[in-house]
Parts: structure tokens; C-alpha cells; sequence
């Protein structure tokens, strides 16, 4: 099949994308509604979620572009076209500065571009004065309100937020700049400002008690991602494309992409959404495949993830209110508003009742990046050796349900790990030897995007892990302090393999000890449970 379709992979700017033809997924009626309801917005998505397109969308339509538009939702919408002077800024351009000082000079210079179309002033010093001074000469200059648009407003602090001390530097400088919003709010019609994270208004915002944040508002869940029903209608021949190089049917190829780049969502009323990025670029390359994570996991997730000390085994299903997720990063006492709004975690499910929400993995792809991130920090070696390793081999022997086999490699694999140059700290992270293995099953597993399960409650007692697989159920009790024996009465004894002896695959019951001296497996006992 023969597909001429342009995907716009790396390309964030509207303008090009409209006037090259590329394919767009129209959300122009979210962004004329956006700008109609609040003079002062901000929403945080995850990193390659198309907030820049969004951000440059914007950009053309206050400067009155109204041939981009043509053919698009806005123009059943928009009757009046008028054109207002812009300030549009990309703060990732002034990451990873070593100092608050370098941080001031690099706004500065970042704002001499619009400075040659609306003028400077010498008595302008620190990048707050500037654009105050920006803003002021373009409304003199235009007699027209200001739009303001602020893309990646964090950019500069991620990488500062496991040092309080550093951070609280950059964050004045940060304050200083954006308090100027505020201070000229008469003169701006219109302000958007984007990011991953939600800093605190006091903090980064200072006086901006007006701005509306769009994060959870279910009217605009969809304002970036592509939604089901998009994929299903605007993207129908690049499924078909996808599928005929699979060979499989397009409606095997949905479910495949639905799996890999699906399920997100935003809000308690969110549609699912899938991650633009990565779902493009399977198209363009004709290939699914894990795009989010090119550039890797971000050192200052993992960082916190290290400083929170958080139990990566939870990560599958987490119990928690909006204010517990939706926390700005200088509040928290846990990992878990950064997974969120990095997008690692997402809302699966909402309970109106009691006002809470579950949240998980995403989908496929995620988990699969996530784990390759986290694997050098919880085990000490290289993701793609683990997978393509003992991953690979011990995945296979449990689908042969050849125990032996899959011991053998367990045990060759944790006799590998660095322990002792490096996890004895780790090990005083959980609460017994038991920990890091489960921690190890379950990073190993999900690297496979096998559905594995660690402390899973029942009726007696919690489960160590539990695997599931097409056709069977593997049930594990491990110890560091017994024998294997003692592992396998245990699941016995307490029912663990009980809630899976009616699911319709056979269950197999693994009790497995391990030595202390030398770390890895020395004894299992296996029994095959009732299948119906």
C-alpha cells in the first residue's frame, strides 16, 4: 500500500506543519474555547504530549493567521481574525543551568529576539524588567492587548529538584520573571503557560491569583493526545497501512497500537488518549516500537524515585486523592505527583463515593521504558542485557512451564548481580532480603510486559508475586529466611493460589529459598494447583 501521508514527527511549529501539508489532528475548537473562558491559563502534560504544537497553535491564531486555519473546527467558531501582538518564549532553551546567575543571563538572551521587534531599553537589567518592558512597548506600539505564551515553563528547575537549597535560587529567579504578568495584567489578552509539572502559584507564580490551571478539567482532557475516536476516523488508512506490514487485519493492528500507546487519561471524565509522539512515529516508521523514551527516563525522576525511596512494586495499581497526585513538586513527600504529571503514572479509574482515584501504568510502552530506565538504579545492570539475557530465557522457560529450566537461570542471574559493590544500601531500602527479589521479578517481568503482580492481598495474607501468562498462572513464595518447603505449605496453607484456580489456566505453585551468603537461589519446590 502505497501511503503519502506526511506525519509530522519533530514538527511543532502549526504554521509549517499547515503550510507543508503535514497531517493534523484538528484541535482547534478546544484551543477557541480555551481562549474565551480565562485570560490567564495553565496546563501541564507529560513531555512529547504536543504541548509545543499547541503552544505555536496558539501563537497563529492571536497573530490573526486565518489562512492556516482554513478547512478547521475554529472557523465555524472565530468571526473576528484580529491580530495581536505576541510574546511566545520556550524555556527549555534554559535548562540545566549551573547557576541562578547563568539562569538570568540565559532569559535575557532568550528575549532579545522579540526585543528587535518591539524595542529595549538599557535600563531594563534582569529578565523580569525586560518583559515587563517587552510587554509594554508592544501595547504602546500595537494599541492592542499582549498575548503571552510560555512554553516548558519548568525547564529550568526539573533538574534542581532533589537539591532544596540550589532550587530555591532558581526558583527567585524564576519568581521575578513571572511576576510581571501579574503587575501588567491590563495590558495582556491572553496568557498561556505549559509545562510538566505544577509549581506552586506562590512560589513561581507569585501574585498570578488569577490563573485558571486547565490540568484536570475534563473539557480539555483531549486538548492534547489523539482520542479513540480521532484514531478511529482521521487516522483509518494509516491503521491499514500499519496492518498490511504486520499482516494482520487493521482491526488487529488497532487493538496492537491501543495496547502500546493507549490509556491515558487526564480527568475523572477524560476519553482514553494516546500519546501523539510515539503513535506518529510508529506510522512514519512503520514499526511499533518504544519512541517516548529516545532520550531515556529523566535523571530527575529517578533521582526522586531515590530520595522518596518509592516501591516500584506499587507502581501497577495506586490508591490516592487528586491532592495527593496533583501536588506541585515543592510539596511533596512522595514520588507520586511527579510520576503523574511526568505522565509514567496516569487515572485509570475514579470513584465519585469517596473521591479518589486509582492510577497506573499507562500502557504498554511505558512500562516497558520505565523499567529499562529503572533497572541500572534497583538491580545494578543494563536493561537491555537483562532483556535480552535472562529475561528472554527465563520468560521462555515459564511458557514451556519448564521449572527446572527457569530456576536454573534465576539462579545464574542473581548469582550475577553486583551485591556486594553496590546494594547493600539497597537492601536496607525494603524490609527484607524477600523485597529485592520481588523488586528484581517484578522489574525483569514488566520489562516483557508480563502481567506480574508483588504482595498481592487475599484472604490469608499477601501473595509475594504472582505471573500471569496466556495459559498459565505462576503463584511464588519466596524466602531468605526458610526453605522451600516451608515457601510452597505457606501458599498452601493460606490459600494464595485460590482466587486463580477458576480463571481457566493452569496454576503452578513455586516455593523458592534463597541463601544469604551468596544471594541467589538455592532450593525451590513446585505444585501444580486445580484447573478448571
Amino acid at each position: 500500500m502505497n501511503n503519502a501521508r506526511k506525519y509530522p514527527v519533530g514538527i511543532q511549529t502549526f504554521e509549517r506543519l499547515r503550510k507543508e501539508n503535514y497531517l493534523y489532528i484538528d484541535k482547534t475548537d478546544l484551543v477557541w474555547k480555551m481562549t474565551k473562558e480565562s485570560p490567564f491559563v495553565f496546563l501541564s502534560r507529560p513531555r512529547r504530549f504536543g504541548k509545543s504544537l499547541l503552544t505555536t497553535t496558539l501563537d497563529s491564531y492571536f497573530k490573526g493567521q486565518k489562512e492556516l486555519f482554513e478547512g478547521l473546527k475554529i472557523m465555524d467558531l472565530e468571526t473576528e481574525w484580529e491580530s495581536y501582538p505576541v510574546i511566545h518564549v520556550d524555556l527549555s532553551t534554559v535548562k540545566n543551568k549551573p547557576s541562578p546567575d547563568e539562569l538570568e543571563r540565559s532569559l535575557s538572551l532568550m528575549l532579545e529576539p522579540i526585543g528587535e521587534m518591539f524595542g529595549t531599553n538599557e535600563r531594563e537589567k534582569t529578565p523580569g524588567e525586560k518583559l515587563q518592558g517587552l510587554i509594554r512597548r508592544a501595547y504602546k506600539q500595537t494599541g492592542k492587548q499582549v498575548a503571552v505564551i510560555i512554553d516548558e515553563y519548568d525547564a529550568p528547575l526539573l533538574d534542581k529538584l532533589h537539591i532544596p537549597q540550589v532550587l530555591e535560587g532558581f526558583r527567585n529567579v524564576m519568581q521575578e520573571f513571572f511576576i510581571q504578568l501579574k503587575a501588567n495584567e491590563a495590558m495582556i489578552r491572553f496568557c498561556f503557560i505549559t509545562g510538566i509539572t505544577k509549581f506552586s502559584q506562590l512560589s513561581i507564580f507569585s501574585t498570578i491569583n488569577n490563573l485558571t490551571n486547565i490540568s484536570l478539567d475534563a473539557k480539555y482532557a483531549a486538548i492534547c493526545g489523539i482520542t479513540e475516536e480521532e484514531l478511529a476516523t482521521d487516522m483509518v488508512p494509516d491503521i491499514a497501512m500499519l496492518a498490511e506490514k504486520y499482516e494482520c487485519t487493521p482491526e488487529e493492528m488497532h487493538d496492537k497500537l491501543k495496547k502500546q500507546y493507549d490509556g491515558y487519561r487526564f480527568s475523572e471524565e477524560s476519553p482514553d488518549l494516546y500519546n501523539p509522539f510515539s503513535l506518529l512515529k510508529s506510522f512514519n516508521q512503520r514499526k511499533i516500537a518504544n519512541y517516548w523514551f529516545e532520550s531515556g527516563t529523566p535523571t530527575f525522576l529517578i533521582r526522586q524515585m531515590q530520595h522518596f525511596r518509592t516501591d516500584i512494586t506499587t507502581l501497577e495499581r495506586i490508591e490516592a486523592s487528586a491532592t495527593a497526585f496533583d501536588r506541585p513538586p515543592e510539596a511533596m513527600n512522595t514520588a507520586l505527583p511527579l510520576l503523574y504529571q511526568t505522565g509514567y503514572l496516569t487515572i485509570k479509574e475514579y470513584d465519585r463515593e469517596s473521591n479518589s482515584y486509582i492510577l497506573s501504568i499507562p500502557n504498554n510502552e511505558v512500562r516497558t521504558g520505565f523499567i529499562d530506565g529503572l533497572i541500572p538504579t534497583y538491580i545494578g545492570l543494563d536493561g537491555s542485557y537483562v532483556q535480552d539475557g535472562f529475561a528472554l530465557k527465563f520468560w521462555r522457560a515459564l511458557r514451556k512451564r519448564d521449572i527446572d529450566l527457569a530456576m536454573k537461570e534465576m539462579k545464574a542471574y542473581f548469582a550475577g548481580l553486583p551485591y556486594v559493590e553496590g546494594f547493600q544500601k539497597k537492601l536496607e531500602q525494603v524490609k527484607n532480603y524477600e523485597g529485592f527479589y520481588e523488586w528484581s521479578l517484578y522489574l525483569i517481568f514488566s520489562m516483557l510486559n508480563v502481567y506480574v503482580r508483588t504482595q498481592v492481598k487475599c484472604a490469608g495474607g499477601r501473595t509475594d508475586v504472582v505471573v500471569e501468562m496466556p495459559d498459565t498462572t505462576y503463584v511464588l513464595e519466596l524466602k531468605a529466611n526458610g526453605t522451600a518447603q516451608e515457601a510452597l505449605d505457606q501458599i498452601n496453607s493460606k490459600n494464595y493460589a485460590l482466587p486463580y484456580e477458576t480463571e481457566g489456566r493452569q496454576v503452578v505453585k513455586v516455593g523458592v529459598a534463597f541463601e544469604r551468603e551468596t544471594m541467589t537461589v538455592g532450593d525451590y519446590k513446585v505444585e501444580l494447583g486445580i484447573r478448571n
